[in-house]
């Protein structure tokens, strides 16, 4: 059986800071969509209460695999909706690195920030850091938030540059045995 999404090449480069993803949430949306890579469908996994949104286009890394089992985590920022199941080339600008809680269980479940790499209006965001403390705390709350209305746990324990979250997709990478 193939994987499908799963197993595209992420494409990682880590001079531009660039690689492939995904996205399986479009921003703004109630409806959370994971992959399905048993029937190559994208299947609604639940819904958001009434006022809560996704912030950013969420997405994942084909060809990863982080702590947590699944593919890397990956919040886009985009200069208009991207839908559900697009592919595009983004530009790595951080990680938010996190532990998150579910069933008693803790394990990491990092989320990586990036735009898109073609972005006309994000072409100067080269690092988190230009985002400013303030958008990275609302990233951290929708997911503690999030977690939460799940009885989970969301702790950020550090945030990283786009060479840390370069490295945390060739670290996935090798988890899965593809490689860069």
């Amino acid at each position: 059986m193939t994987k499908g999404l799963l197993s595209i090449a992420h494409r990682l480069d880590r001079e531009a800071l660039t690689c492939r993803a995904i996205v399986e949430t479009p921003q703004g949306q109630r409806c959370k969509f994971d992959y399905d890579p048993e029937t190559g469908l994208f299947e609604l996994a639940g819904v958001l209460s009434a006022g809560l949104a996704f912030p950013l286009a969420f997405g994942f890394i084909p060809s990863t695999r982080g702590e947590d089992g699944d593919p890397i985590d990956v919040l886009l920022l985009a200069d208009d909706a991207l839908p559900v199941g697009c592919l595009i080339n983004a530009r790595l600008l951080g990680v938010i690195k996190a532990e998150q809680t579910e069933q008693g269980d803790t394990c990491r479940n990092d989320r990586l920030i990036a735009r898109l790499a073609a972005s006309k209006t994000h072409a100067d965001i080269c690092e988190i850091d230009q985002l400013g403390p303030a958008f990275v705390e609302q990233l951290a709350s929708f997911f503690r938030t999030y977690n939460a209305l799940k009885g989970g746990e969301f702790k950020v324990i550090g945030i990283g540059d786009a060479a840390d979250a370069a490295r945390l997709v060739g670290e996935g990478a090798s988890e899965t045995g593809g490689g860069e």
